[in-house]
């Protein structure tokens, strides 16, 4: 993929979205690496990766097809991972039953060339079927069924106040900051120029399409193109990237003792993730708290002087002052309780 060429127009043309069949695809992903990246993923992974390895040994064809659509040689099968239709909402079931659709009715011949890509080469010989988008979408229904949708509404408000945050980032700072930390190898190189990865394919021109930058919970991350017209022009890119804040669990943001018994659970749980700029959205994702909660919380806490808030953009954003890190830095690394900082990037 190399770098891309981008002009203000691209620029000004592309959005953040949320896709709930990326965020799936995503779980799949995840499902058939195996690997946490952190507690709570660790306890997802234990919870729904028996009946996954169980589906797939039931089924050989599918458990042959998932590791060569999923990118085993480091490249996904386009039809796999489409790019998020126009004007979807991305709120739930309805949106990845719209999405859902495209990977089904993908024709098999366009599916066996995007597996030959992936694969590097011809497919197995049992791979060489026309029920492949068929099988992939009923995987995609079972993985959303029984692992994504339950917790679709909490995912959704983790991938939403991470792009509050970023879009953030890019009133303040610009593209750079915005974009930099999506992925390790991902940077704003300045000019017209974004390097998507450091492989040494030749520069793309994307004058003119349509970029959308997608955050999903789980740490993983890659590339979605939408299949190109006859003369080879792509009109839309979708960038998929690891979300900022874990899927935490409610009531796992964990505080200090002593600073919890000083002002409540709730409020030094809150206190204690406001080292780094939030907006209330994003800490009702990661705490599990109410917004009503969140936001009482937050009163008081400005009241003392031990948080600040500032505008960026539509949102507000709230962040320890030095009274609070005082507070906070008070109890030691070994007494602060603090949730272990993950990765700032996906693979």
């Amino acid at each position: 993929m190399g770098w891309w060429e981008v002009n203000a127009d691209t620029l000004a043309n592309s959005r953040f979205v949320t896709s709930p069949l990326l965020e799936t695809a995503a779980a799949l992903m995840l499902l058939e690496k195996g690997t946490a990246a952190h507690p709570a993923e660790r306890r997802w992974l234990d919870a729904h990766r028996p009946a996954y390895r169980e589906r797939l040994a039931a089924d050989l064809v599918t458990a042959l097809l998932v590791p060569v659509a999923l990118g085993r040689h480091r490249w996904i099968a386009d039809f796999v991972t489409p790019v998020p239709p126009r004007g979807s909402d991305a709120r739930g079931t309805a949106a990845f039953d719209e999405e859902l659709a495209r990977v089904r009715g993908t024709p098999a011949d366009a599916a066996l060339a995007d597996l030959e890509v992936a694969h590097r080469g011809p497919l197995p010989a049992a791979l060489c079927r026309p029920d492949l988008p068929e099988r992939v979408a009923d995987l995609l229904q079972w993985v959303w069924d029984t692992a994504v949708a339950p917790s679709w509404p909490r995912r959704r408000r983790v991938a939403e106040a991470d792009v509050v945050a970023r879009t953030g980032q890019l009133s303040r700072a610009g593209w750079a900051a915005a974009l930099d930390d999506m992925h390790p190898e991902m940077r704003w190189l300045g000019g017209s120029r974004l390097r998507i990865n450091s492989r040494t394919h030749p520069p793309r021109q994307l004058m003119g399409a349509q970029l959308l930058f997608v955050p999903v919970t789980p740490r993983m991350g890659w590339i979605s193109t939408e299949r190109p017209d006859p003369d080879g022009t792509v009109h839309r890119y979708a960038v998929v990237y690891p979300c900022s804040g874990a899927l935490a669990e409610p009531g796992r943001a964990a505080a200090p003792e002593a600073l919890a018994r000083l002002l409540g659970a709730g409020r030094a749980g809150v206190l204690v993730l406001l080292d780094a700029p939030m907006s209330t959205t994003h800490l009702v994702a990661v705490t599990g708290q109410g917004l009503g909660s969140v936001g009482r919380h937050l009163k008081v806490l400005l009241d003392a002087g031990l948080v600040g808030r500032r505008r960026a953009g539509r949102s507000v954003l709230y962040y320890r002052t030095g009274a609070g890190d005082v507070l906070v830095a008070a109890q030691g690394p070994e007494r602060s309780g603090e949730p272990a900082r993950l990765p700032a990037h996906g693979s």
